[in-house]
């Protein structure tokens, strides 16, 4: 078997015993080092093997992950079809074995084929319908725990970050108006956890799963795929079919929340993380989008129009 360094416990791997493979490094991960096992022995060892081991290697009690969660709903996930199927959860190894998924994965671009934009809303909505998650991942509450946890450990914020705490209770007050029940979801939507097969696209990565409303998904997605105002109507319009203005002001404002909110992440890990990523970048960016809708001319608009004004 290969040397994998700090992975050398795939060996311990029950899916794996007694099998001879080979191991790739999968490209992406930021919380997780990803790789793809395939078996390389004969039939007469049993069923060819390709999977996907996620290999935990980041502070999930900085980032708020709860890594049983996640292999509940990674395997609720894999079972009603939309993401990959569990073979093997190891807590005390930091591994999760899941099969791998063939098909492209996305990248924002290719949002702008109708055809993709289809497919990706009609996987939420399958995710959406199916029965509830382990854990609810409401973002006001995760903006809250992680901007704490910053306070706790002295790490360092753009300097106008807390300009927007005010607003930041108006755009909750808003869209408690016309709340919607919690569904489950991915809450990590972008594009590289969107895999298209070319007839139907499955989600992967539920590290931040959880119930939320399902409008946090789509404003999440709209957001990190960078759609354009056009696209977000679209987006809208492939999910929901006939979206009210109040629809579309809410997917706006939670992708405000989502931009709020994950730019806290990327400050956390900017201070935390071994990885050499620009993660202090990638939290400005979102910040920065963030902003921009908080000082911008409609931010007042949106909420009146998210509450059904």
């Amino acid at each position: 078997m290969p040397e994998l360094g700090p992975d050398r416990d795939l060996d311990r791997l029950a899916c794996l015993a007694g099998r001879s493979w080979r191991a790739v490094d999968l490209d992406g991960g930021l919380t997780n080092h990803n790789l793809r096992i395939t078996t390389t022995d004969g039939p007469e060892a049993g069923v060819p093997l390709d999977l996907v081991v996620r290999c935990t290697q980041s502070d999930a009690g900085l980032l708020g992950i709860d890594r049983d969660a996640e292999f509940a709903n990674t395997s609720a996930a894999g079972a009603r079809g939309v993401g990959a199927e569990v073979v093997e959860y190891r807590p005390e190894l930091g591994m999760l074995v899941i099969t791998y998924l063939e098909g492209r994965t996305l990248d924002d671009a290719d949002f702008a084929d109708a055809g993709v934009l289809a497919r990706a809303a009609d996987a939420c909505r399958r995710l959406h319908a199916g029965d509830s998650f382990v854990g609810d991942a409401d973002m006001f509450w995760r903006q809250e725990t992680y901007r704490e946890t910053v306070r706790e450990h002295g790490f360092a914020l753009p300097p106008t970050y807390d300009d927007h705490v005010d607003a930041w209770r108006d755009v909750r007050a808003a869209l408690a108006v016309l709340a919607r029940p919690m569904v489950p979801c991915n809450n990590d939507l972008l594009a590289a956890n969107f895999i298209d097969d070319g007839e139907r696209i499955s989600l992967i990565d539920y590290e931040y799963s959880g119930n939320n409303d399902r409008f946090f998904e789509l404003g999440n997605t709209a957001t990190e795929c960078n759609f354009s105002q056009d696209q977000i109507d679209a987006w809208a319009e492939a999910y929901l079919g006939d979206p009210t203005p109040a629809d579309r002001a809410r997917i706006r404002l939670q992708a405000l929340c989502s931009e709020y909110g994950w730019s806290l992440w990327g400050f956390i890990q900017a201070a935390t993380s071994p990885l050499e990523f620009d993660f202090w970048g990638w939290g400005q960016e979102r910040f920065d989008k963030a902003e921009a809708t908080f000082r911008g001319p409609h931010f007042s608009r949106l909420l009146q129009e998210a509450a059904g004004g």
